[in-house]
């Protein structure tokens, strides 16, 4: 695993801090497209409830919640908070720390933490948290990014001579049965993992995006040419393993 850290010693109010001042200023988001996929891999049940950990400015939770779903979100950025509450009516972003979640356990039929488990300062802690909320036959699906992924961070070595840096507080990289031995130590079961590099627009507005933008098009393009295991990010769908009790 590779792991960068903006300074040697990142404690949890000087990454909240910093994630107050990214909600602040451009903010972290996805097309509506990415989100529609990643719910089409999901299938959600209508009434049925969804927790998105680190769930930023709530567009995923916001997305499932029009298709019925009683969707929650919860992130460490009041700020983002702030976005997600006056872009939603339900009003179901609560502030938490994913390490400690504030949810009983079993609370949840779906959790999704896309992009965010590789940030906090113990992954293996946040996986079990993950756990521990999921209900028994619930369904996990985290996104986490690939050490060998062709077109990011090997393309980005074989130019600069570098690892790929996101800006974040902290950012880690691990390969594909590396972050499933580390969900699987902390009580997940991996199901099916799933490549992701780019998504196809099903939002007109995704659309203009990729003709605006020439670069994600023809990594679009180019997604079928690359292996599961050399992929930029790999989509874990998981269960809580049998022999957890409470997480």
């Amino acid at each position: 695993m590779i792991e960068i850290r903006k300074q040697p010693q990142v404690s949890d109010a000087w990454s909240k801090s910093a994630y107050e001042d990214i909600y602040a200023g451009p903010g972290i988001r996805q097309t509506d497209s990415f989100y529609a996929w990643l719910l089409k891999l999901i299938r959600p049940k209508p009434g049925r409830r969804m927790l998105d950990v680190s769930c930023g400015e709530g567009r995923l939770a916001q997305l499932a919640a029009q298709m019925g779903v009683v969707a929650y979100g919860v992130d460490l950025s009041e700020a983002a908070l702030r976005i997600a509450n006056a872009e939603s009516t339900e009003r179901r972003f609560v502030l938490g720390d994913a390490q400690r979640l504030p949810f009983a356990d079993a609370s949840f039929d779906y959790i999704t933490n896309i992009g965010s488990l590789e940030h906090y300062l113990d992954p293996g802690q946040g996986a079990r948290e993950i756990t521990r909320l999921l209900t028994p036959g619930g369904l996990a699906c985290i996104l986490l990014p690939n050490t060998y992924s062709l077109l990011d961070n090997l393309w980005y070595a074989f130019r600069f001579g570098r690892t790929l840096e996101d800006n974040q507080p902290i950012q880690r990289y691990a390969s594909r049965y590396e972050w499933q031995d580390l969900l699987e130590a902390n009580g997940l079961r991996v199901e099916r993992t799933i490549k992701y590099e780019r998504e196809f627009p099903t939002r007109l507005a995704d659309v203009g995006f990729y003709l605006r933008h020439p670069k994600p098009l023809i990594r679009l393009l180019l997604t079928p040419l690359v292996p599961l295991n050399l992929a930029a990010c790999l989509v874990y769908l998981c269960r809580r393993r049998d022999d957890v009790v409470n997480g």
